[in-house]
C-alpha cells in the first residue's frame, strides 16, 4: 500500500457512529505506530481532509471532503437514487436497509435506514464492507466484475464462528447466490445479524452497488425471508432504475423463479 493509499485509508475509520477519533485510537484500528499514523494524519489536515477539535482534541472530518461529495452525487447521483426506494425497503420489511456503492474493489456503504418497528435492530456503522463476510460483499462478488474474488479471499478475516474464511467455502457461498439470485450472510459479519442482498445496476449494464437487508438473526422466519425476497427485488430494480440501469434478464428469471408464483404479480413491472 503506497504512502498516499495509507492516508487516504485512514479517512475510512470515520463514521457517523465514530465522528471523532483519538490518535491512539487510530493507531489502533489502522495497526500502525503513532508516529507513521501521525505523519499521515497531519498530510490529510494540511489538505484540509481532517481536522482536530479544539477541545478534545480527537481528530474529525475536515471541510474539504464536502465540495468532492456534492460533486460526486452531482455527477452519479447514487444516493438520490436510492433514497426512496430504500426506505420504502425498511417499511416493508420492517428490518434495517442498506445500499452500498462499488468502487474499484472495495464495497462501501452509501445509505442506511433503520426500520423503528423494533426496539432491537442491526445497525449498520460500516464505512466499507468486507466482501467475504456480508450479504451485500456476496452479491457484488456473485454479480459484479471477476476480479473482485481475489481481492475477497486476500483478507479473509474471522469476525464471527459462521464467517467463510477458506476460499473454497465462499466460492460456494458465491455459486449459491448466483444460482438463486440472492446473497446470504447468515451471522456472517456479526454474530446476532442475518442479512440478505442483491445487486443493483447502472448506465454501463454492470454492477454499481448492492440492496441488502440486516435482521436480527432469532426473528428470521421462512415467511420474513420471503417478505425481505419480495422487498429486495423491488428496491433493486427502482435503484437500478434511478441509477439508469437495468436488471439483467438472467438474474430478473432467478427472480421468478425463486419466488412463489403467487408473488409475482406483486413484482410485475
Amino acid at each position: 500500500m503506497s504512502v498516499v493509499a495509507k492516508a487516504v485509508d485512514l479517512l475510512g475509520h470515520f463514521s457517523r457512529e465514530a465522528p471523532e477519533i483519538g490518535l491512539s485510537e487510530l493507531c489502533r484500528l489502522a495497526g500502525r505506530d503513532k508516529a507513521t499514523t501521525y505523519r499521515h494524519l497531519s498530510a490529510l489536515e494540511g489538505l484540509g481532509f481532517v481536522e482536530q477539535n479544539p477541545a478534545t482534541k480527537n481528530y474529525r472530518i475536515g471541510p474539504a471532503v464536502l465540495p468532492l461529495a456534492e460533486l460526486r452525487e452531482a455527477t452519479v447521483p447514487r444516493r438520490d437514487g436510492a433514497d426512496a426506494p430504500l426506505r420504502a425497503l425498511a417499511e416493508t420489511t420492517q428490518e434495517t436497509a442498506h445500499v452500498a456503492v462499488l468502487s474499484g474493489q472495495a464495497l462501501h456503504r452509501l445509505i442506511a435506514c433503520e426500520s423503528v418497528a423494533h426496539s432491537t435492530r442491526a445497525v449498520v456503522d460500516l464505512q466499507q464492507l468486507p466482501l467475504h463476510a456480508t450479504a451485500s460483499g456476496l452479491a457484488a462478488l456473485a454479480f459484479g466484475p471477476a476480479d473482485l474474488m481475489a481481492a475477497a479471499t486476500a483478507q479473509l478475516t474471522a469476525f464471527t464462528a459462521h464467517t467463510v474464511t477458506t476460499a473454497e467455502a465462499l466460492k460456494a457461498r458465491v455459486a449459491q447466490a448466483r444460482q438463486t439470485g440472492f446473497a446470504v450472510s447468515p451471522r456472517g459479519y456479526e454474530d446476532g445479524i442475518h442479512s440478505l442482498a442483491v445487486p443493483a445496476f447502472d448506465q454501463s449494464g454492470q454492477l454499481a452497488g448492492t440492496v441488502a437487508v440486516a435482521c436480527v438473526a432469532s426473528r428470521m422466519t421462512p415467511e420474513l425471508e420471503r417478505r425481505i425476497q419480495r422487498g429486495l427485488v423491488q428496491a433493486s430494480r427502482e435503484i437500478t432504475h434511478n441509477w439508469g440501469g437495468t436488471v439483467p434478464d438472467p438474474l430478473e428469471a432467478l427472480w421468478r423463479l425463486a419466488l412463489p408464483l403467487c408473488t409475482q404479480k406483486e413484482l410485475a413491472r
